[in-house]
């Protein structure tokens, strides 16, 4: 087929799934200094996958900048995560100095305003005229072009570019009601009551911890005027949602990623866009962990005031000096040392 993995099963290819995220694994281990292979004929591959007209809707992504409902159905969820994987085969091509790859594919990494409808404020299907979908429910997961998810979700899937999903918006105050309100809502059961891998036991509110779309949205708060309330809501996910039981996950552990999800956080920061060397921030569950990393080097990630209450980043110490940001580098994961968080039971902006 000339494509990388899309969604492998047994040795196998089941099609099951959307986007072409191997080339998020390619680029973010490639950017991350995991580049033991061979980059050009790996770059050679995710710019191919990227261009197979056959696939998926990926020809109408190529000629309209978007897919639409009426050719192509999920055509919003298709448009979006296309959008990122073109954003990190950008990475991948800045790595190499391929210039020219990288600027038709960052170009292509802007495809989510394409379905961005301001006067609602939300993602929305367009269709091959170039009108937006006229029956639209923002809260419904049935044929509203969105797979296993709805517009209010699917609305923030844009992680590699988060300044331009705040600008989209309005700014980090209407981001910050946005989250508000998705955490907060009632989502009644008849807009997911037949949408397989979406179970009240995995909602919030409205965001849907129970499939893994959605697991960068508590971390957007750090591009907020209140970064402290993604603090609040990771705690808050991880005792909800994570119980040492049979069923003690909220839903199933696609590749790992619900699991992952949750070891990330527990550590206290988050990968919101692979192929980017940039961890979001959260609220550390451990006391103390220890690290033995691949260069031989360790990493001691510690706690001070470690209690049930006290879900707030007081401050963060990088190697005993004071770390003003609310993203850690990978540089700084890979060089060992010591990461230490100061817990307490009120928020505070770190500066």
């Amino acid at each position: 087929h000339r494509m990388l993995p899309i969604w492998s099963h047994y040795a196998n290819e089941n099609w099951c799934m959307i986007g072409y995220h191997a080339v998020s694994v390619i680029a973010d281990a490639a950017v991350k200094g995991n580049d033991g292979f061979d980059l050009p004929y790996a770059l050679m591959a995710c710019v191919q996958s990227a261009k197979n007209n056959w696939y998926d809707g990926l020809g109408y992504y190529r000629e309209f900048g978007f897919v639409p409902e009426d050719k192509s159905g999920s055509s919003v969820s298709k448009t979006l995560e296309y959008a990122y994987d073109d954003w990190c085969i950008a990475q991948l091509a800045k790595k190499l100095d391929r210039e020219d790859i990288y600027n038709e594919f960052i170009r292509r990494s802007y495809n989510f305003q394409n379905v961005f409808d301001k006067s609602i404020g939300f993602m929305r299907p367009r269709l091959s005229n170039g009108s937006f979908k006229t029956s639209f429910n923002v809260l419904s997961t049935h044929g509203q072009g969105f797979i296993e998810g709805n517009s209010w979700n699917y609305s923030l899937y844009v992680p590699h570019n988060p300044d331009a999903l705040v600008s989209m918006l309005g700014g980090k105050k209407q981001l910050r009601a946005y989250l508000d309100t998705l955490f907060t809502m009632h989502l009644p059961d008849e807009y997911f009551a037949e949408t397989e891998d979406i179970t009240r036991d995995g909602l919030i509110g409205n965001y849907v911890h129970g499939n893994e779309p959605s697991h960068h949205v508590p971390y957007l708060y750090n591009w907020t005027d209140n970064p402290w309330k993604t603090q609040y809501w990771v705690r808050t996910i991880c005792n909800l949602m994570y119980q040492p039981k049979p069923d003690g996950l909220s839903g199933n552990d696609d590749c790992g990623q619900m699991s992952a999800w949750y070891i990330f956080s527990a550590l206290g920061f988050y990968p919101v866009a692979p192929a980017s060397p940039n961890y979001a921030i959260g609220s550390p569950l451990v006391t103390k962990a220890t690290i033995k990393l691949e260069n031989g080097k360790t990493l001691t990630i510690s706690t001070q005031n470690q209690a049930k209450n006290n879900v707030y980043v007081q401050k963060v110490l990088l190697n005993g000096k004071p770390y003003n940001s609310y993203f850690l580098n990978h540089n700084d994961i890979v060089s060992g040392g010591e990461i230490t968080f100061i817990m307490g039971d009120k928020p505070k902006k770190l500066k």
